[in-house]
């Protein structure tokens, strides 16, 4: 249950503020490590550079935990996830990752109070082109 709300009213003074910049060398390592986890056998990602589509969505998550602290709450649940694909992601790309809070609402539920925070993460490659955007809904009660 979310207690009180003096760390919801300071997330909601940054709607729409961009974090600082998080920059990210994909590598080989990485990358086969997410494609064991998660089970693809599909050989374009085992002997190519390219990463599986939603390797991007793993990246990028370190810079918003600290803010995210300030959440009080005994229950976190993931809400949805909208993923844009726009260049391929490959080993060797440099990554920067920028990321802001696009909405917080709350509301009563069964369990109590629910905070809904939407966020909002933009990829770009070291060519400054759009790689990817990712949408992320958390829910905290």
């Amino acid at each position: 249950m979310v207690e009180g709300s003096s760390g919801i009213e300071g997330l909601r003074a940054r709607i729409g503020v961009e974090l600082p910049a998080g920059v990210y060398q994909v590598e080989r390592g990485m990358v086969q490590r997410f494609i064991q986890a998660i089970g693809d056998p599909n050989p374009l990602w085992q002997g190519m550079n390219c990463t599986p589509p939603t390797f991007i969505g793993t990246i990028g998550f370190d810079q918003i935990q600290p803010m995210l602290a300030s959440v009080p709450s005994g229950t976190l649940l993931h809400g949805s996830t909208e993923l844009e694909c726009y260049q391929p992601v490959r080993v060797g790309d440099t990554i920067t990752v920028t990321a802001k809070i696009a909405d917080i609402r709350e509301r009563q539920g069964k369990m109590g109070k629910m905070t809904f925070l939407t966020l909002e993460l933009t990829y770009k490659n070291q060519k400054q082109q759009l790689a990817a955007r990712c949408r992320q809904l958390t829910i905290y009660y």
